[in-house]
């Protein structure tokens, strides 16, 4: 596809450029094509990228409205979904909310687990607290909205829902999402004296297994959330 026809950029003060993508989908592409083009070194200086829900934003770049122009006729291909490791979360399903969820998804509450296992995850773009990412690839039929009073804590680990996005809560905040289960140990989401402080960085796959999967090793992806966290190239 051409960026032209998706996509909007415009400068964002004197050094950096503001791209804004009509869905998380083109978000993803974007962001994606920018990074690789960075590798490739097909891409101006550009100190720091920062994807959003439908924005890319690229800081520190000489001539925001020269790289507008050329990004306009970028051709952008989409994501593939088996590209790149995947990091396994370890999720016990016994979140105060799956019974509610399972009745927006019409099935019984020992069906969401596996309905919530059968995806692959993307990090789309990090916030709200460090270490939080955004995960897409539920498909439409499995959005749920946020809850109507959001609670005044939700614990660390909280494995939940809303709109299109599935999260992990990696510490103690407020929060309004739909809560399905649980992550054990939620502190390889968030470890400051590690050189890659997140553990689920914007483009990072990610898949949910069973607790019990995830400790006795047979679980699908390629790496566990703790393997990620104390491996030697955890940073790189």
């Amino acid at each position: 596809m051409s960026g032209g026809r998706s996509l909007a950029a415009r400068p964002a003060g004197r050094h950096a450029l503001l791209v804004e993508l009509p869905d998380a989908e083109h978000t993803a592409a974007f962001h994606a094509e920018v990074l690789r083009r960075r590798t490739a070194g097909t891409l101006p200086p550009v100190t720091e990228v920062v994807p959003g829900a439908r924005t890319v934003l690229l800081d520190g770049v000489a001539d925001p409205e020269a790289l507008a122009r050329a990004v306009d006729g970028w051709e952008v291909p989409p994501v593939a979904d088996d590209t790149g490791e995947a990091v396994e979360i370890p999720v016990r399903y016994d979140g105060p909310d799956l019974a509610d969820v399972a009745a927006l998804w019409g099935v019984a509450p020992e069906e969401v687990g596996a309905l919530h296992r059968a995806r692959t995850y993307r990090v789309a773009f990090c916030g709200f607290a460090p270490g939080f990412g955004y995960l897409t690839g539920l498909p439409p039929r499995l959005h749920v909205p946020r809850r109507s009073t959001p609670r005044t804590r939700v614990p660390a680990g909280a494995v939940a829902l809303a709109g299109p996005y599935s999260a992990v809560y990696p510490r103690a905040t407020p929060g309004g999402w739909q809560l399905i289960g649980t992550m054990p140990d939620p502190r390889p989401l968030w470890d400051p004296a590690r050189e890659r402080a997140a553990l689920l960085t914007p483009g990072t796959r990610v898949r949910f297994v069973t607790a019990d999967a995830a400790a006795d090793g047979t679980g699908t992806g390629t790496g566990s959330a703790a393997a990620q966290a104390t491996s030697p190239e955890a940073g790189a």
